[in-house]
């Protein structure tokens, strides 16, 4: 990890979960990290407890379900940072909804933020990165087993056709690095089940009790980002599935 200190990561759905456990590691780890997300207060609570680490948080406010919300993140970015090295695509919704009788606005929500938001996102990073010369850059998507195969659960269809989209996305993507002779590396993580505020919000349990079923914590994840960063720069991780014990 020693040859990302210093440098500039972009992590959204960054206040809570997945992406504030992710924005530790990398900020102790060095790293200057953008923290977007629609609850920015909490992203700036996360910066206090972060003060002294090796690297600095910044928060940002926007809704990845908006492209001007992105455009200007990216723009912040370009004019206070100068660049941007690693992009950990995170945020993300999970709404149970049943296909024949779901409500249209969860599977738009679903859609703008699981996938469209994630491309922009990919996108702009991308042309940043192309820039300022980062050819050494690496994106990271937070995808989920649910995009490799259906999971027999009530009403995960549209969510599971999001990740599916985003599994497809990956590839698409370092294929279309390769045919521009980039060196950016792509890198799909894709969890079982975590105990975060998501997972309990669907499942309507609250705190889940201790051995009902077998979660990762969030820490899993974000150990999975750090693992995936310091391989090196030849190395490409295409694929990495993670699945609780039991």
């Amino acid at each position: 990890m020693e040859r990302w200190s210093g440098r500039v990561a972009l992590v959204t759905g960054a206040s809570v979960g997945i992406g504030a456990a992710i924005v530790r590691e990398l900020v102790k780890n060095g790293l200057i990290v953008v923290g977007l997300a629609r609850r920015a207060e909490l992203v700036e609570e996360l910066s206090a407890e972060l003060k002294g680490a090796p690297g600095k948080l910044h928060a940002l406010k926007g809704d990845l379900t908006k492209e001007e919300d992105i455009l200007a993140a990216f723009d912040w970015i370009k004019k206070n940072l100068g660049r941007i090295d690693v992009l950990v695509n995170n945020a993300g919704v999970l709404h149970l909804s049943m296909l024949t009788g779901g409500e249209t606005s969860q599977w738009k929500q679903i859609f703008d933020l699981n996938v469209i938001g994630l491309s922009i996102c990919t996108r702009e990073a991308f042309k940043l990165m192309k820039e300022k010369g980062v050819d050494d850059g690496h994106i990271i998507h937070i995808n989920s087993v649910a995009g490799h195969s259906l999971v027999n659960f009530p009403g995960i269809v549209p969510y599971s056709a999001s990740k599916h989209a985003v599994t497809v996305l990956t590839e698409g993507l370092r294929r279309e690095l390769v045919q521009l002779g980039s060196k950016i590396r792509v890198t799909s993580i894709s969890p079982g089940g975590v105990d975060t505020d998501m997972v309990k919000s669907v499942t309507g349990q609250g705190p889940i009790p201790e051995g009902e079923f077998p979660l990762l914590q969030a820490e899993d994840i974000a150990n999975a980002v750090t693992y995936v960063l310091g391989t090196p720069p030849h190395v490409q991780v295409h694929e990495i599935i993670i699945r609780p014990l039991g």
